[in-house]
């Protein structure tokens, strides 16, 4: 008997897909739901330190640009150049020759590489490896240059950019570039023979760059504030910043400057004289606790980043506070540190992030500090100061 194969008829796929869709549909609806709570509880918060920024590509030099050029090194040509002094004073110097680059509207020649003072690299609390003894680091190790550059263009004096505006200022000649010595930069941006150069060779002061900005007291020439750099690290090192951020949670942190700052001299008649007569009294540590009580609640998370070399030194404010240190961290810093000058630069951003940041010195007029002698002496030796008397 012959049999007859019917086409099959497909089944109607509504009862297969309604559970389907349903559940894709509850999926998508937690997912959104999740992704807006998250964002909501992220703007909630604010952090001193600069956020990571998304990888972008890199930022892109116009031919209209002009340049300024001060030196293959900071404080070099000047005073520093056989030796160089610490970070900060370095910072104090490069600072300075952003400005004038900000006030002449041209894109600043950064030196590629920074000079290590060996003596400001001894402190290192990290397993240090050879790359401790280098006497420079790459300079974009340490700082963001797109993130500089929105505030000042920067260029490196190692880049391609570099080399095309020396060509083309060697063709242009005279037109090209002049090379100025002891000319303000007022002088230099109203005088058109200058304003309208492609580059400028700025001989910098013999004795230091920043003494280019002698005028720092003038609160009103100041146009990059003391935190720019320290809020400029590399992407590599903010993230290694934000991690210990993270591991910290809710805490508060103490910036301690001892060594270089606590050291005296005799005067001529035996007597031991100080630039700071009250620094090493009052960055002990039962005058640190008398100093923070009033900001710092007991029991509070305490990091504390200083050069005390002394083990164990801050360790009377355990009674009173979690203290923590970079070497907790040691597992997250030690693969990416190569210098003090980075350790220090991440430990400024840990120092920011804290819900009550406290100085050594007070650098504005909002900062809280652990002195109120200044930071900036005049040279004047005093007697150290020990007692309590003067204290609040």
């Amino acid at each position: 008997m012959a049999t007859i194969n019917k086409p099959l008829k497909p089944k109607p796929l509504t009862k297969l897909r309604s559970p389907i869709l349903t559940l894709i549909l509850c999926i998508s609806a937690i997912t959104l739901l999740c992704l807006f709570s998250s964002l909501i509880s992220t703007n909630g918060f604010s952090f001193s330190s600069p956020k990571n920024l998304p990888n972008k590509p890199h930022r892109q030099h116009t031919t209209h640009e002009k340049y300024l050029y001060w030196g293959s090194r900071i404080d070099c040509p000047g005073k520093h150049c056989e030796s160089c002094e610490g970070l900060g004073h370095q910072e104090s110097s490069l600072r300075c020759a952003l400005e004038e680059a900000m006030f002449l509207n041209r894109t600043f020649v950064m030196p590629s590489r920074m000079c290590i003072n060996p003596i400001h690299n001894k402190k290192g609390i990290l397993h240090q490896s050879d790359k401790w003894a280098e006497s420079s680091c790459v300079m974009d190790t340490l700082y963001d240059m797109d993130l500089i550059s929105e505030t000042v263009p920067v260029i490196l004096d190692n880049s391609k950019d570099w080399y095309r505006v020396l060509s083309t200022s060697m063709r242009l000649g005279a037109r090209g570039v002049a090379h100025v010595e002891g000319i303000s930069r007022v002088h230099i941006k109203e005088n058109s023979h200058y304003s309208n150069l492609l580059l400028i060779n700025r001989t910098a002061s013999p004795l230091s760059w920043f003494m280019e900005c002698k005028d720092r007291n003038n609160r009103s020439a100041i146009m990059l504030p003391y935190s720019f750099l320290p809020t400029m690290a590399s992407q590599r090192l903010r993230d290694v910043a934000d991690k210990v951020i993270a591991l910290l949670g809710d805490y508060d942190s103490i910036h301690v400057r001892r060594g270089d700052k606590i050291k005296t001299r005799k005067d001529r008649f035996g007597v031991y004289r100080t630039l700071h007569p009250h620094l090493d009294r009052d960055t002990r540590p039962e005058f640190i606790h008398h100093k923070i009580e009033k900001w710092v609640p007991p029991g509070r998370t305490l990091f504390i980043a200083s050069n005390e070399k002394t083990p164990g030194f801050f360790s009377p404010l355990a009674g009173r506070y979690k203290l923590a240190y970079s070497s907790n961290y040691s597992g997250i810093l030690d693969p990416v540190i190569e210098n003090n000058y980075q350790l220090f630069m991440i430990e400024r951003l840990i120092l920011m992030g804290a819900k009550t940041f406290i100085k050594t010195f007070k650098e504005d007029d909002t900062d809280l500090s652990l002195t109120d002698d200044p930071k900036k002496n005049t040279k004047s030796w005093q007697l150290p100061v020990y007692t309590m008397d003067e204290v609040e």
